[in-house]
Formats: structure tokens, sequence, C-alpha cells
């Protein structure tokens, strides 16, 4: 796993939509299916929002920890 983009979910925000400037990293989990479901977003948020899905799918969260601030 490539460490910048672990960091960028804990620095990224929402752009859009109800959980707008929301981090990526705190993104509710019914929300990431969801859009696992309808289909990612293309480009760097749809790549973000995919990789919080497997962490959070795979209980992996505390990987981000050490990186809040």
């Amino acid at each position: 796993m490539n460490p910048e983009l672990l960091t960028e979910l804990v620095s990224f925000k929402m752009p859009f939509g109800k959980y707008k400037d929301r981090l990526i990293a705190d993104l509710p989990e019914p929300y990431l299916v969801w859009f696992s479901q309808k289909g990612f977003p293309k480009g760097k948020l749809g790549m973000l929002l995919q990789t919080m899905y497997e962490i959070k799918l795979n209980g992996l969260e505390y990987l981000l920890k050490p990186l809040r601030s």
C-alpha cells in the first residue's frame, strides 16, 4: 500500500454531497458501500473512496491512526 495514499485519506475532504467537507477517512461505511454498488467516481476521488471502502471492509482503520494529526 502506498503511504502517500494513506496520508491523503486523512487529509482529503469530500468535495460534494451529504458529507461535503468531511475527511475521506471519516466517511461512514454505508456511504462507501453505496458508492461501491453505484460506482465510484473517476479519478483521484474515486481511487480514494475505493481505498477507504476496502480499508473499512477489511477492518484496517488502525492503519490510519498514526497518520492523523
